[in-house]
Parts: structure tokens; C-alpha cells; sequence
């Protein structure tokens, strides 16, 4: 039981919460471009908020179910129809053996995800099932899935209880400019003021070189002091090295683990889905915060989380009584509701 690919799309990979611990080994993270995206996806369909997903980017797949399940897909709009029916987007649905599911273009963002009740039958490597495209290990025999691969469910769930109260409100991804929140350093006095300046008052751009690395940016020149050359230091996920040519690239998922460019700021946590999902000509500014202000933002993220699965766990409030009355005009209507799921 579980599910055949038929076209693998642009590029679509499995992926959960990251692979932690093994930066001195080389060995960067992983993980989705859109954390918030993959763990409503999950808490959708009753998984742990980090489980095994699929992340798809661009144009999505064509995937055909071997058995019955239930998925969500969130993230990026690629209008998915199952069996040729539109299928909304960030709730959870019942799909049953045979069905075909078929995602297309993104029609604004860049990536969607695909839970699924149960999680995905992929072999644990250094703590994770995520897949780390450039070194080729780890996911689904470490690369982006392809035409006849087969992902097995750890768990065959047919139906959720409460699958009316399964929903959640889309995330928008809106083509233009967007601003990403950053701690400044730790190399930030290799910088002129005026080239602090630029960073924090400029617009760049995101250019053609984007992937699960790492984003080029395309705008005002970053002067340095001297140059953007260090000793070898760690970079972690969201960090904007500057090298000597003065034009900024933000770190993403599968980012080298040491690096010899000068980091002049680093994106706060809560704000790499907003990379995650930008595409080639998308705009981009930069703001600093403080560190108490990145993990305030971060405490809240989770208290939303924790809010969206105590929700999918206590729908009963969410749900209509099942007696009530409408008033229209002046007349007053009793509205008896025959059956819900409790």
C-alpha cells in the first residue's frame, strides 16, 4: 500500500523535519525549503508535525495510489486534481486505490508538499528519511524521484476521524517583493557602512542560480572593508555570505557546512519559507532584528502549530451544532443538522 510514481515532475523529493548533528561531518541539514508548509501538511493528516513528505517544485508529479489513504498537499498552488477532479489544497482528503493524482506549474511560489496519513516507507539515514540531492544519499536511493519509483505508507490509513475539521487556512505566495527578517553578523564589521547600507536599504533580485543550496541575488554591490575572503568558518541555513564581488547568496537546506566568504547577516528561521518559496526574478529585502525578537517569532510559530493539531484533536468547537436558527427578515428559521463526525 502506497503510492507509484507515473511522472516525477521538475524535481520532487522526499524530505522531513532534517538531519541534525553531522555538520562536522560535512553533512548540511536537508529538510524542506518550506518547514511551515511541510508541517501543516503533516498535522493535516495527523503526523508528527516533521514526518517524511514529499516536496515538489516548480511542476509537480503524477502519482498513482496502490492503496487507500489520506493526504494533504500545502505550499505552493499547483492546481492538483485527482482522477482529473480539482482537489483543494491545505485539507486533508480520502483517496482510494487506483486514483491518479496529477499537480501542475506552480502558479505562484515554488513549492508544494504532500503528506500522507502514516508517513512515507523510507529508510532512516544519520536520524532522517530526507534526501540531500547534491551528495545524493539519504530519501528515496538519494536522488528525486522518477517514473515507476515506489514509496510504500509505514501505516495504512484509510480514513481520520474528524475529517471535516481537517482544513487549514492556504498560505499566500504572492509574486514581487518580500522581506526577510535577519540577525546581522557574525562578519558584519568586514563591512563599510556604506555597504551595511546597501544591505539593509537595497532591493535584490533573485537570479537564475536558485536551488536547494542556495539563491544568487542580484543588486546593489556590498562594499567590504577589504575583501570577502575568511578563514574557513560554519555556515548554517540562512546565512548570506558576501563574497569579494559584493553580491549577496542566501544559504538554504543543503548548504556546505564551512565556507571562506564573509556572512554578513543571517536569516531568522521563521522567514526561510518566504525564500523557500521564491523563484528567479522575485524581489527581496533585507531587516534586521535582534536575536530575542527571532526567537520570540519562532515561540510563536510553534504555539500556531501546537494550535492548528490541538484543533485537528477538538473539532467539535469548529464544527456547527446541530441545532441553530435563522433569521431572515422577520421570520426565524430552525436549522437542524442531521448527523456530523464527532
Amino acid at each position: 500500500m502506497g503510492m507509484r510514481i507515473e511522472n516525477g515532475g521538475i524535481l520532487t523529493t522526499v524530505q522531513d523535519g532534517g538531519r541534525f548533528g553531522y555538520e562536522q561531518f560535512g553533512v548540511s541539514p536537508s529538510g524542506p525549503m518550506d518547514m511551515r508548509a511541510m508541517n501543516t501538511a503533516n498535522i493535516l493528516v495527523g503526523n508528527h508535525m516533521n514526518e517524511s513528505c514529499l516536496e515538489m517544485t516548480i511542476m509537480g508529479p503524477q502519482i498513482r495510489f496502490t492503496g487507500n489513504a489520506v493526504i494533504a498537499l500545502t505550499g505552493a498552488d499547483m492546481k492538483p486534481a485527482i482522477n482529473g477532479r480539482t482537489v483543494s489544497m491545505y485539507r486533508a482528503v480520502a483517496v482510494q486505490s487506483g486514483d491518479v493524482l496529477r499537480l501542475g506549474t506552480a502558479q505562484s511560489g515554488c513549492r508544494a508538499y504532500l503528506a500522507a496519513a502514516g508517513g512515507l516507507d523510507i529508510p532512516e539515514l544519520m536520524g532522517s528519511k530526507c534526501t540531500m540531492v547534491g551528495n545524493g544519499f539519504g530519501g528515496y536511493r538519494g536522488r528525486k524521484l522518477q517514473k515507476d519509483d515506489e514509496i510504500g505508507f509505514v501505516k495504512n490509513v484509510s480514513v481520520l476521524p474528524n475529517m471535516q475539521a481537517r482544513w487549514a487556512l492556504p498560505d499566500r505566495y504572492q509574486a514581487g517583493e518580500h522581506v526577510l527578517r535577519v540577525i546581522m553578523g557574525p562578519q558584519d564589521d568586514m563591512f563599510t557602512e556604506k555597504g551595511i547600507n546597501s544591505f539593509l536599504g537595497g532591493a535584490y533580485k533573485v537570479g537564475q542560480e536558485f536551488d536547494r543550496m542556495g539563491y544568487r541575488l542580484e543588486g546593489p554591490v556590498i562594499e567590504h572593508k577589504e575583501d570577502g575572503n575568511i578563514i574557513s568558518d560554519g555556515v548554517v541555513t540562512g546565512s548570506v555570505q558576501v563574497p569579494t564581488a559584493g553580491r549577496p547568496i542566501v544559504m538554504l537546506a543543503e548548504h556546505q557546512t564551512i565556507g571562506g566568504y564573509t556572512k554578513i547577516a543571517t536569516v531568522i528561521t521563521v522567514d526561510l519559507p518566504v525564500i523557500g518559496q521564491c523563484r528567479a526574478g522575485d524581489a527581496i529585502r533585507f531587516r534586521a532584528v535582534t536575536v530575542d525578537e527571532a526567537q520570540k517569532l519562532y515561540e510563536a510559530y510553534y504555539q500556531e502549530m501546537e494550535a492548528l493539531q490541538k484543533r485537528m484533536e477538538t473539532p467539535s468547537a469548529y464544527l456547527p451544532p446541530r441545532n441553530f436558527t435563522v433569521t431572515i427578515g422577520e421570520k426565524v428559521y430552525q436549522v437542524q443538522v442531521e448527523e456530523r463526525e464527532e
